[in-house]
C-alpha cells in the first residue's frame, strides 16, 4: 500500500470518527478504533464502540444501524461499495486512553514502560486525566504508573481469576 493510500484511508477514517462519534455518544458509546481496508473492489470499514460496563449484542445492532444512517446521510464513503462491521472493543485491543484503563479495573495487565522496564500487575484504581496514572497490584505491592510512561499495555485472559471467578 502507497504512502498516499494509507495517509487517504487514514484521513477517511478520521472523517467518518468525527461523523459517527456524536450519535453513537448519543447511544452512550465510545468509538475506540475506525479502519478503512481495501477488499478486492471493495473496503471494509471496521468501527469499535465500548462503554462503561462493556457493549451488548443489542446495542452492538443498535450502533449498526445508527452507523449505516449517518454514512448513507453523508458521502464520506464515496461511491465506492464497503462492508460495514461494527463491534466490542476487544480484550486484544491495547489501553491507550484513561477510560480503557478504568473500564478494566480488577483485570490483570502487562505493561511495558518508556525505560523498557515491563511490569504485570492487577489494576486497582485508574484516573480519568490523560496525564493522570493507573495504580497496579503488584504482587502485593501497590505501584502507581504514569500513563505517559506506558508505551504498551495489555489485558492478560486469565482462566482461572482470583477468588474462583472465571473469565
Amino acid at each position: 500500500m502507497s504512502r498516499s493510500t494509507t495517509t487517504k484511508q487514514d484521513a477517511t477514517s478520521r472523517r467518518i470518527e468525527s461523523e459517527i462519534s456524536g450519535p453513537l455518544s448519543d447511544l452512550s458509546l465510545d468509538v475506540e478504533a475506525v479502519e478503512v481496508t481495501p477488499a478486492g473492489k471493495r473496503r471494509v470499514l471496521r468501527i469499535a464502540v465500548d462503554k462503561d460496563g462493556g457493549v451488548t449484542l443489542d446495542e452492538i445492532a443498535e450502533a449498526t444501524r445508527e452507523v449505516s444512517r449517518v454514512l448513507d446521510d453523508s458521502d464520506v464513503m464515496g461511491e465506492q461499495p464497503y462492508t460495514l462491521e461494527v463491534t466490542s472493543r476487544g480484550v486484544d485491543r491495547p489501553l491507550t486512553l484513561p477510560r480503557h484503563w478504568r473500564r478494566n479495573t480488577d483485570r490483570l495487565v502487562a505493561v511495558t514502560l518508556a525505560d523498557g522496564e515491563k511490569v504485570t500487575g492487577r489494576i486497582t484504581g485508574a484516573d480519568d486525566a490523560e496525564d493522570g496514572a493507573a495504580t497496579l497490584d503488584v504482587e502485593g505491592a501497590e505501584r502507581r504508573v504514569a500513563y505517559a510512561e506506558v508505551t504498551s499495555a495489555l489485558v492478560q485472559i486469565e482462566f482461572n481469576r482470583r477468588g474462583g471467578e472465571e473469565v
